[in-house]
């Protein structure tokens, strides 16, 4: 289920064509199953796409759990981030804020008093 249909079949394959059509049709179950699970705001979401495969792609990406390295790589960025010289002390603030939001999306599990 996570390759994409084949757009055309070659000519006067009868066995390929009814498998397509039986591999079409559960993708086209699976697909109703995977949108009648999800809630109407996110189903409006993947709607638009057609097959099975981008829309498990798409969930992948949008709700995928941070491996360590992304995490260790958003720490390492927090902890050697400097203010440069001659910029504002309110620049240097907003950044350190969205590195901190960062983290916490990534649930990196920075302590408070860091």
């Amino acid at each position: 289920m996570d390759m994409p249909l084949p757009k055309t079949l070659p000519d006067g394959s009868h066995l390929k064509s009814v498998r397509h059509l039986k591999k079409n049709a559960d993708h086209r179950k699976v697909r109703s199953i995977i949108l009648v699970s999800m809630s109407n705001d996110v189903q409006k979401q993947y709607d638009r796409l057609d097959d099975v495969a981008s829309i498990l792609q798409r969930m992948k990406e949008v709700y995928a759990i941070p491996d360590r390295y992304t995490r260790h790589v958003a720490t390492k960025e927090f902890f050697r981030v400097k203010m440069t010289e001659g910029s504002s002390v309110q620049e240097h603030g907003v950044k350190m804020l969205s590195l901190v939001e960062k983290l916490e999306d990534l649930k990196a599990g920075l302590e408070n008093d860091t």
